[in-house]
């Protein structure tokens, strides 16, 4: 009989020693971040539901019209007749963060993966570690180094949202067409040129396509991240759970479905359906 590796001690032991070393470094991440996220779901909270009910309308409207925006002001105002608005601000305040640190740091990495196949290499297997690896599994270093809350889930919900936008970005960039990029070094285009006036934005649709997916995965972490404190409506939903209350369970669900369609729709389509209006515009 083979002898079992103790993976698990080596773990623990490096896990410990990271710690050791990182540890005060890391409650002082905690605090900061806590203290930033506390702050910005208080403001959120404090706006009048109207108030945010308009808005979010409003964008609708831009980005598909009369429909979505009809749709939109309904399910704001459901969430709010169910007594879940300040849940669901909460938890749409974790998922804006999520996604905004996700596309801060997976956007540089994205395109500077499809600039160089060395860079590509390294990054491609943390990829498939981060989209293959259950959360469960990377929750459990992260509750060691920033303890229950906030700052964990957000952690690990950047861990998890992220390989979307770095892939897309990558993908749009190398789908520009050869001949636009050798067109362009022939007209004297630099680098930097070459990336911010030619492929950036033609590679736009698959980097809105990956900020899209990366909003989506965020929504799709809040009941996982509950489970360490984050609160929002995954609570509501664990909550559910635990005390077996069917009822209770569905009205925090459809209130994540509602958030969710809202931001899938809009995120995906505004961007559209201004360029439609341009072009319109134009013709005419």
């Amino acid at each position: 009989m083979l002898p079992q590796l103790p993976l698990d001690n080596w773990v623990n032991a490096l896990v410990s020693w990271v710690y050791s070393a990182l540890g005060p470094f890391c409650n002082l991440v905690s605090e900061f971040i806590k203290t930033i996220v506390t702050a910005i779901t208080n403001e959120m909270t404090a706006i009048p539901w109207l108030v945010v009910l308009v808005v979010f309308s409003a964008l609708a409207f831009l980005a598909g019209r009369w429909k979505l925006m009809i749709g939109t002001a309904i399910g704001l105002f459901l969430v709010y007749d169910l007594a879940l608005w300040n849940d669901m601000m909460a938890t749409l305040v974790l998922v804006i963060l999520s996604a905004f640190v996700s596309v801060v740091i997976g956007l540089p990495i994205g395109i500077w993966s499809a600039r160089s196949n060395r860079v590509y290499k390294l990054v491609a297997p943390l990829l498939d570690l981060m989209q293959t690896m259950p959360a469960f599994v990377y929750l459990v270093p992260v509750l060691i180094f920033f303890n229950i809350g906030l700052v964990p889930a957000i952690f690990a919900t950047v861990v998890f949202a992220m390989p979307p936008v770095i892939r897309l970005t990558r993908l749009g960039i190398l789908h520009v067409p050869t001949q636009l990029v050798e067109a362009s070094r022939a007209f004297g285009a630099s680098d930097r040129q070459l990336l911010w006036k030619v492929q950036i934005p033609l590679a736009m649709p698959s980097i809105k396509a990956g900020i899209n997916q990366t909003i989506m995965l965020s929504l799709s972490m809040v009941v996982i991240a509950s489970m360490i404190g984050a609160g929002g409506l995954g609570a509501d939903v664990m909550s559910a759970l635990q005390t077996i209350n069917v009822g209770k369970g569905f009205e925090a669900g459809i209130s994540i479905v509602i958030l969710a369609v809202i931001l899938d729709r809009i995120s995906q389509k505004l961007g559209t359906g201004r360029m439609r209006r341009q072009t319109m515009g134009g013709n005419a």
